[in-house]
């Protein structure tokens, strides 16, 4: 996103960030305020500016700010003292979160799966994932697809497709192999034509692959949606060559695309699913890798972090699956609200001729790609003059991208899809010959 105007910013509040912090920091510079304060889908700054969140911490906030049906829970647990950092000992809350997780997510969709807390973020459970399929398999390489994002430690950035993140790190990025995500070539290409060919191809130089890492919508890639035949199609192919298929849910699962897993909708198991942002449901940092029983190969101790056990957010986690998870009620309010968001796109795509604005996304993930970079940048900061939080994702910043909280109201939805009509019109007048 470009930098936002002056017009929200003061220079005071922003100074001991300026003086202080690292210059790797980014949200901060697209909204250059001071937020102090943060209910449901709104955030307040420290002179009392209102803001309608339609970026939700990045999809960590599925249920918005501060919800008290977990607050509630959590304050008593650290009142009484509970356990905060227990590594990977027993405690009553992750008995309560495990136990809750098998009841209402796991046995109602028939799912089968071993669970491990591999540390707090969501690039700790992709690293796990890759580390558990090379061991599982005795093979070293993982296939990945193109426009990917999995994380920024080494392991997950190999299998990460933006080029600005990859030279981030510094050394060659290897053991792993691209393939076209679903469209790349605009459905000119069969389905897994180049996969096949060189997986069955002794002279293609691709060693049998360990495991496929795929996104069922990719988000910071986006907001590219794979079609059910296709993610069914690649569960297939990973069937027949022996390879595990590792499902990053980190960002489209719990709930973002209306299922509690993304991948529901295709009628999948994959052989490992990363889940984190959202599972706790409180912004509380909160990972989990879920491994088929018969992939559990683990060695007491071979993969451990410090933080992998933080009980307040098996706390908030429980109270989150047993608020929103125990019916379908929020499911099937969120595929509404998707179809709601995607159909008034659609509408300012067809007001906003000479912008090339395409409609993006499943659920309540949805964007729209600008033929410009730079015309989706100036929405975003348009919106925020306005008192919109979006950001932008895509290889090239190309599509603006709204992820309100799966419990945003109604009027609030209508609200913050009239702010974005508003900024594009903005926009169109200015940019747009």
């Amino acid at each position: 996103m470009a930098g936002m105007t002056e017009e929200h910013s003061d220079s005071a509040d922003i100074d001991p960030f300026e003086r202080s912090e690292s210059e790797v920091r980014s949200y901060c510079r697209n909204w250059p305020v001071v937020f102090d304060t943060a209910s449901g889908s709104r955030l307040v700054d420290v002179h009392g500016r209102r803001y309608l969140d339609f970026f939700a911490g990045a999809g960590a906030l599925n249920y918005g700010h501060n919800p008290p049906a977990l607050k509630a829970p959590l304050l008593e647990y650290l009142a009484r003292d509970g356990i905060t950092h227990g590594l990977d000992m027993h405690t009553t809350a992750k008995a309560r979160f495990l136990t809750t997780f098998r009841d209402l997510v796991l046995e109602p969709r028939g799912l089968d799966y071993r669970v491990q807390f591999p540390g707090p973020t969501g690039t700790n459970a992709v690293e796990s994932a890759l580390k558990l399929a090379r061991k599982v398999t005795g093979r070293g390489s993982v296939v990945n697809f193109t426009n990917a994002f999995h994380g920024m430690t080494l392991g997950a950035l190999a299998v990460t497709g933006n080029s600005m993140k990859r030279a981030g790190a510094g050394v060659p990025l290897v053991h792993t192999t691209p393939m076209p995500f679903d469209d790349y070539f605009d459905g000119a290409v069969p389905d897994f034509l180049w996969f096949e060919r060189v997986l069955g191809d002794s002279g293609s130089s691709l060693d049998e692959p360990a495991a496929v890492i795929v996104e069922t919508v990719q988000g910071e890639g986006g907001l590219n949606p794979a079609r059910v035949e296709w993610l069914q199609g690649l569960a297939e192919l990973c069937r027949r060559h022996g390879m595990l298929l590792i499902v990053d849910d980190v960002q489209m699962g719990v709930g973002r695309t209306g299922p509690f897993f993304s991948f529901e909708i295709a009628g999948i198991e994959p052989d490992i699913v990363c889940l984190s942002k959202s599972l706790s449901g409180y912004g509380l940092p909160m990972a989990l890798v879920l491994i088929k029983p018969e992939h559990d190969v683990w060695e007491p101790g071979e993969h451990n972090g410090t933080f992998r056990g933080h009980n307040p957010a098996f706390v908030t986690a429980t109270a989150a699956l047993s608020e929103w998870w125990s019916d379908d009620v929020l499911e099937k309010a969120t595929v509404e609200k998707g179809e709601r968001v995607a159909d008034e796109l659609a509408r300012i795509a067809a007001d906003t001729p000479g912008a090339g604005m395409v409609v993006k996304g499943r659920g309540l993930a949805r964007g729209l790609r600008c033929d410009r970079p730079e015309f989706a940048a100036a929405v975003c900061a348009a919106a925020f003059d306005r008192g919109l939080l979006m950001e932008t994702a895509g290889p090239a910043g190309e599509v603006v991208k709204l992820l309100p909280p799966l419990t945003v109201g109604d009027d609030e939805l209508d609200e913050g899809l009239a702010l974005l009509g508003a900024s594009v019109r903005a926009v169109r007048e200015r940019v747009v010959p």
